[in-house]
């Protein structure tokens, strides 16, 4: 019996954690062949993981189908609690990225959805999680107002299946509420919707996900940075002295060595006003030098710095994000963060250490 024929057989086996084969998602530990008896270790969170006994026999199945009269055993061993603090949940998603902001009104939505679909240009697998849950505005931008995902069961385990929009992957508490419905919900139940978005969302291969958080530093950021291994963050700002102050604080929750997820830069947005009429004029309503500020203070860069246009507005509101349209020098713009991003990623990722999973005590 060949071992990489039986691994090829277990990749049909899911994980029901991520949804992704038990080999990809490095659930499956080892596979010994000793004559026709096939050993196979499986890490799981607990032995009492809900599912164990269908993966048991999805596994036996898997092998029986390539060789018929192999003797097939499966253990599973529980992972201790050290390791489950650098192990993430998704480990099927290479990169994290966190898009915060100090205030609201700063576009920090807008900045997410332009982003992700510039990344997913430059050719990257990307997803986005509307982590706002108090303003979910990413099914308005996306065109998705009114879907539900649906739900798909993984060895007795219920995942939601994340909405397509131009090719990626998204989930938002908007698309499962009533879009008129106001939002009413503390801290834990805040953070039960956070980690379900990780935990019970079937994410495919991604090199990033990008979240788009609310504004300010409260218990959706701290269930983040709890719930998974953030790889950096990205802060949003206007130029002016006020939203640069409100932004500063967002960067140091981040920074606070508790936490330690790198600042992986600055975007600039509403950086001057361009009328339609007249392309090359720059009307600085908002002052200057606010996300160069920030960008020092951050020892971080400026990704980069987008006007405020009419039509970044209307493309958002129509559900077709700006970036989309290749010809429009906004979408420029955005390819530029994009290019930047990847770039801080690269040196972020070579630099330093994994990012862990944060543990804060109360």
């Amino acid at each position: 019996m060949e071992k990489e024929k039986i691994l090829e057989a277990l990749r049909k086996v899911r994980d029901p954690r991520t949804g992704q084969d038990i080999v990809s998602s490095s659930m499956l530990q080892e596979v010994n062949i000793d004559g026709r008896r096939v050993n196979c270790t499986l890490a799981v969170p607990s032995l009492q993981t809900p599912g164990k006994a269908e993966i048991n026999f999805a596994c036996v199945g898997a092998i029986a189908e390539v060789y018929p009269d192999a003797d097939v055993n499966v253990h599973f061993i529980v992972r201790t609690p050290a390791s489950q603090q650098t192990i993430s949940p998704t480990p099927q998603i290479k990169n994290i990225l966190a898009i915060a902001s100090g205030k609201g009104g700063v576009g920090k939505s807008t900045i997410a959805v332009n982003l992700a679909l510039s990344l997913q240009k430059l050719g990257a697998r990307v997803g986005l999680m509307d982590a706002d849950l108090y303003g979910p505005s990413i099914p308005t931008m996306l065109n998705l107002v009114g879907q539900r995902p649906k739900v798909q069961e993984i060895h007795g385990q219920m995942k939601m299946v994340p909405l397509l929009a131009y090719g990626m992957p998204t989930i938002s508490i908007g698309n499962i509420i009533e879009p008129e419905q106001a939002v009413v919900l503390r801290g834990p139940r805040l953070a039960a919707i956070i980690k379900q978005f990780f935990h019970d969302v079937l994410w495919n291969e991604l090199d990033f996900l990008v979240v788009d958080l609310p504004p300010g530093t409260g218990d959706i950021q701290l269930t983040l940075v709890q719930t998974v291994p953030v790889t950096g963050a990205i802060i949003v700002t206007t130029p002016q002295e006020v939203a640069v102050a409100d932004a500063t604080k967002a960067m140091n929750m981040f920074l606070l060595p508790q936490i330690n997820v790198p600042i992986l830069g600055i975007v600039e947005n509403m950086a001057w006003f361009t009328p339609a009429e007249l392309p090359q004029n720059k009307y600085y309503i908002f002052g200057q030098g606010g996300g160069k500020k920030l960008a020092k203070a951050s020892r971080s860069v400026l990704l980069g710095q987008i006007p405020l246009v009419q039509s970044i507005r209307e493309s958002g509101d129509t559900g077709k994000p700006i970036a989309l349209d290749e010809a429009h020098p906004v979408a420029k713009a955005f390819m530029e963060v994009a290019q930047n991003t990847l770039r801080q990623v690269a040196i972020r990722n070579e630099m330093l250490e994994p990012t862990r999973i944060v543990s804060l005590k109360e």
